[in-house]
Parts: structure tokens; sequence; C-alpha cells
């Protein structure tokens, strides 16, 4: 059996999200999830737009010349006070395994942190098994399942990390 190899990293480049990205989002959204998990426009536009939300881009160069660069997936973050929560990464298969969720999830860790948010939050589908990976490398732990937490009645496992401040000392 041949192994599997990762893609090599992707180029990329990242910045905030503009309204004129959203149709864009919305369509990596429903690619990356099945419908029941998957945000409706509605959703989305709701969970962008809470207060202390923020939602990062993650663009790939596509090495055509005079081209402009695609986008390989976003972070929605939303931070309340001394917590925060990840809504949702999205990464488009092409680039997955390649660097992007990561650079994504990092970039929006450090900004909640600079914002004063000591403990991040997130749910994931308890079937999702690369999700369920890609989270526990970054530092999130599990703490519990959540029964029945998607509309299809799928559960969630409910993870968590807490933030390190640059001097290296717990917030």
């Amino acid at each position: 059996m041949k192994a599997q190899r990762s893609p090599s990293p992707a180029k990329i480049s990242l910045r905030d999200a503009r309204e004129a990205d959203f149709e864009t989002l919305y369509a990596i959204d429903q690619a990356c999830y099945s419908t029941a998990v998957a945000y409706t426009r509605e959703e989305l536009r709701w969970y962008m737009s809470l207060r202390g939300a923020e939602c990062l881009v993650a663009e790939a160069e596509t090495g055509a010349k005079n081209s402009r660069a695609r986008i390989a997936g976003f972070i929605v973050s939303v931070r309340r006070n001394a917590r925060g929560h990840i809504v949702t990464i999205d990464v488009l298969e092409t680039y997955r395994r390649a660097g992007v969720g990561s650079a994504l999830l990092r970039r929006a860790e450090e900004r909640m942190e600079q914002r004063g948010v000591s403990e991040v939050w997130l749910e994931t589908a308890t079937n999702n098994e690369p999700a369920i990976a890609f989270w526990k490398k970054h530092g999130y732990g599990s703490h519990g399942r959540l029964p029945s937490y998607y509309p299809d009645g799928l559960d969630a496992l409910a993870m968590s990390k807490r933030l390190v401040n640059r001097a290296g000392a717990e917030n």
C-alpha cells in the first residue's frame, strides 16, 4: 500500500475577511461540511456579525501570472472577555494538510490572546477524526460529549485550550 503524502506547504497570505468575500466563504463552508453541519447563509452571517467576532481568510497563490489569489480557507472566532470560541475553520480539500488551517488557527489564537482571551473553546463532530486529530495536534483537549449537538442528531466533542502569553506563563 502506498503511503499518502501530505501536500507541500501552501504559499498563503492571511487577511481580514471583506464583505465581498461572503459568498465565497459560504460556498467553502458548504463544500467542507455535510448539509446537516454546514451553516446557512443567515447563520454564517450572524456568527460573523457577533460582537467580538473576527473572520480571517487564507489566500493561496495560484502561480499564474497576473491572476488573483484564491481563497483557500477561513476561520471565524468570537471572543467574550477572557473566553474565545472557534465557530468554524474551513479549508478547501486541495489545501488541507498543507499548513493553511494551522496558519489560520495560529493567527486567530494570537489575536484573541492580544485581546485578553485566556481560553479558547470549540465543538467538533465525534465522527470527524481528521478534525479531532487537528485540534489535539494544536493543544486542544476534550471536555466531554455534547449529545445530539448537530441538527441530524450527531454528537459533538467540547474541546478547549488555554492560551499562553508571550512570556511563557499562562494567562
